[in-house]
This record gives C-alpha cells, structure tokens and sequence, in this order.
C-alpha cells in the first residue's frame, strides 16, 4: 500500500525528509511518494482552496483504493479534510505537527495580524523595509516570500477550522507532535487527538515543529510500529 507525503508550506525533500525516507525504505517501506503541493511547490501560481486540494488529492491517487497519508503542518491539513470527505480511501493517517486548529491567545493575535497584513499590507506602505518589518513580526517568513496569488491561497486555508470535521475522520490515526513545537503547539495536537476517535498520539521530547528533521529514527519507529499494526 502506498504512503503519501504532504509537505507543509515549503518543499525541500533532499534536505528535509531524506533521513526519515531512507530509515522507511530500509525496512520495508517502500512505496512511498511525495507529492508537491499546487499553488505552493509545484512551480504553479494559481489561488487554490482546500476543497479544491481535496479534490487534487483524490486524483493524484487515482484508482488506489486505499493509501496512507502522511501529513506534515498544512499537509496534515489537507490529509484530515480528505479523510474526513472521503474516509473509505484512506487506511492510516499519520499527522506530525499538524495545521487546522485555531489558535488561541498570542497566536490568534498574530493570526489576526496575519490576515490584515494579508489584505491590506500593499497598502500600508510602499517600504518594502517595513512591510518586510511587519513580516518578521509574525514569523510568517513563508508568507513574506510568497507570490501574490500564494499568499491568497495561504490565507485561503489559514480560514479552515479541523475541529468541524474530526468526527468524521474514521481511519486509524497517529498524531506526532514535539514537545517545543512553536508553530503549532502542543494543545492543538490533543485537541486533533481527542477529536479523531481512533488515534493515538505521541509527543517527541526536544523536538520543534519537524521531528522528522530533528528525530528521524524516532520518527521511523512510531510510523513502522502504526502501519505494521
């Protein structure tokens, strides 16, 4: 059966997945596809909205009856919202500190932030010292280099809130998640736990936001044990 890799928002899989994916194919897994996200890494420039990821990700499986997914940040997000709308086609889902939960305190601030500069930040000022300020304020460094029209589809999937749709998310789940993970904190992994009735979920000590970067053996071990089970 194949595994699926949904990166989060930038795509560099020599540099970032190589270790976990050869640790995989080591020992046995070796079916395994990354797929670059439209509109984001697959040298594209179209406005995209999930719904739409969605429907790509259903033809980019094709006629595989069923697939693993495994999604990292905003490929953790697309995979719930194609595993809560097409729940027969997925057979494990791994999320590794996942995008889709809303944040709360200084976080939704910055996201509050992130949308006006979304929308207004052209006309705010025409420094690019300053617009490139306010960037650096929400450590969106993502954002600050995208095209226009990725920045709409950046925003485009910020909107969506997981917590709607993880009762309909049927396949066995593993939610991996580092205990330092600044970008998605600790509490947005248990609330993507307690709402995904079959899943497990565990916490990786010293990792960031990418434990497959930081952690791959560990990594390797919690993903060979779930699909093997």
């Amino acid at each position: 059966m194949k595994l699926f890799i949904l990166h989060g928002w930038t795509y560099e899989p020599d540099a970032t997945w190589a270790s976990l994916v050869s640790i995989l194919k080591a020992r046995g897994v070796v079916d395994i596809e990354f797929l670059k996200i439209p509109g984001l890494s697959d040298g594209t420039d179209p406005v995209w909205t999930l719904d739409e990821y969605v429907e790509w990700l259903k033809e980019t499986i094709g006629n595989q009856e069923k697939v693993m997914l495994y999604g990292h940040s905003n490929g953790g997000r697309i995979s719930m919202a194609f595993s809560a709308e097409y729940p027969e086609r997925v057979a494990r889902l791994i999320l590794e500190d996942s995008a889709g939960i809303p944040p709360t305190g200084f976080r939704k601030i910055k996201r509050t932030v992130f949308r006006a500069v979304a929308k207004v930040g052209g006309a705010i000022t025409r420094s690019d010292t300053i617009r490139a300020f306010l960037y650096k304020l929400i450590r969106e460094t993502d954002y600050r280099r995208a095209t226009p029209n990725m920045k709409k589809t950046m925003t485009n999937l910020v909107a969506f809130d997981a917590r709607t749709i993880l009762d309909r998310i049927t396949a066995p789940t593993l939610v991996i998640w580092g205990t330092d993970d600044r970008t998605t904190p600790r509490k947005a992994g248990e609330t993507i736990h307690r709402g995904i009735v079959d899943s497990k979920m565990v916490v990786i000590d010293g990792a960031r936001h990418s434990p497959h970067i930081t952690h791959p053996e560990e990594v390797a071990r919690l993903v060979l044990d779930f699909i093997s089970a």
